[in-house]
């Protein structure tokens, strides 16, 4: 478990790079809100993860084993990268700018993949949801020191030295940090029972796939895994901008009250909802917890007509992000669930990729939805869009119920 939560602090620092931190960067820099969106693209990597990911399925590095071996490859190449993007300029070379972004994020998107496969092998199923908690914990944590500290350190260097310098200086500690990141995948213990790579290229393609779309069920859950976080994905993907420009807030105020409040709500939610899954159950936590999730985004249509008051920013975010992180304790023991730890770094990849989409596209069409109708009403839209996946969860309820109780007998 501690193996977990170490290499999830890997896993997640560079993930707020292309997202948080890239957003703050451009609006900071004066770049214009349609460009900034279309820059939510290079997360792309996310959402296509599952095509590179039978290859570390199939292919064993030549130390540290199956998954271990990876993931110190994708460390190291992300530390240089990470250093390169802070010699990048938004002003004058945005474009060169994101297009390092979207390398980091294809090499993060790839250390996702074998963590995610490392964190499947090793836990066994009874202590999952506690694994989600130690995962969260970990990613969160060096996400937002990759995000809100990041920004914080930018925008109080650039008090002593120009803004890029301040930029790059964030930036080179970050890289820094990711090679510190390393160690943990020394230490880190190899899989009891590791599951055995696919014979060939062609059955690390196919058999995930087979063993997926073979199951009862199987086409309500995979449009069940973009589906329910979809609401709050597009009520986040044009958070940054939406404190900064939409309300008013300066980068200190979101960097505190904002994304550090975010992810101490999100480690509180989903410690709360690994408690609640496994006294509630699979299906009555996701159920719940997706109903806070759609109801939460109204708070910030609130914060919208308001103006700003940041008493409101910070209930927002720590409501919206707390009962956030509970769906996502529920959601990632319910995706963990379905992978079989043969191939589990293409099936995990599969399914968290699916998950990625809102989140990689809601950015762009968010731009021009905020650009048509505004922002208190741009939230009235988030909510509406989380619906579809609760009517979707209960249409399956009795097969979730009979996957939990086959889950449950496994221990």
């Amino acid at each position: 478990m501690a193996a977990v939560l170490l290499l999830s602090f890997a896993s997640g620092l560079p993930f707020n790079l292309t997202g948080f931190t890239l957003q703050a960067w451009m609006t900071h820099s004066g770049l214009d809100i349609k460009t900034i969106g279309l820059f939510s693209l290079v997360a792309f990597p996310y959402i296509l993860k599952f095509l590179w990911a039978p290859v570390l399925d199939r292919y064993l590095p030549p130390l540290l084993g199956r998954r271990r071996g990876w993931i110190l490859i994708y460390q190291l190449s992300l530390a240089v990268c990470i250093g390169v993007m802070g010699y990048c300029s938004p002003v004058k070379a945005p474009y060169v700018l994101g297009g390092v972004a979207l390398l980091v994020a294809f090499l993060s998107a790839s250390q996702d993949i074998v963590f995610d496969a490392y964190r499947v092998d090793v836990i066994p199923p009874s202590e999952r949801a506690l694994a989600v908690a130690a995962t969260t914990f970990g990613y969160r944590a060096a996400a937002t020191f990759a995000g809100a500290v990041l920004v914080l350190i930018a925008a109080e260097l650039e008090h002593v030295v120009s803004s890029e310098i301040a930029w790059r200086s964030a930036f080179l500690m970050i890289s820094a940090l990711m090679v510190a990141t390393t160690f943990a995948t020394f230490w880190a213990p190899e899989p009891a029972v590791p599951g055995r790579p696919p014979s060939t290229l062609a059955d690390a393609v196919w058999l995930p796939l087979v063993d997926l779309v073979s199951r009862k069920g199987a086409v309500g859950f995979l449009l069940l895994v973009p589906l329910y976080k979809f609401g709050d994905a597009f009520a986040l993907s044009l958070y940054t901008t939406f404190m900064l420009r939409g309300v008013g807030f300066s980068l200190q105020e979101l960097a505190i009250a904002g994304k550090l409040n975010m992810t101490l709500s999100s480690m509180v939610g989903v410690a709360l909802g690994g408690i609640a899954y496994m006294r509630w159950g699979m299906f009555r936590s996701l159920f719940i917890f997706g109903i806070g999730q759609a109801l939460t985004n109204l708070l910030y249509m609130w914060l919208a007509l308001a103006g700003k008051k940041l008493w409101l920013l910070v209930l927002a975010t720590s409501l919206d992000n707390g009962i956030g992180g509970m769906g996502q304790a529920a959601f990632v023991a319910f995706l963990v669930s379905q992978c079989n730890p043969n191939f589990s770094a293409t099936q995990y990849a599969l399914l968290s990729a699916a998950t990625a989409i809102p989140r990689t596209v809601s950015g762009w069409i968010a731009g021009h939805v905020v650009a048509a109708i505004g922002w208190a009403d741009f939230f009235v839209v988030t909510f509406l869009t989380a619906l579809p996946g609760l009517l979707l969860l209960l249409v399956f309820r009795r097969r979730i119920n009979e996957l939990a109780a086959a889950d449950a007998a496994k221990g």
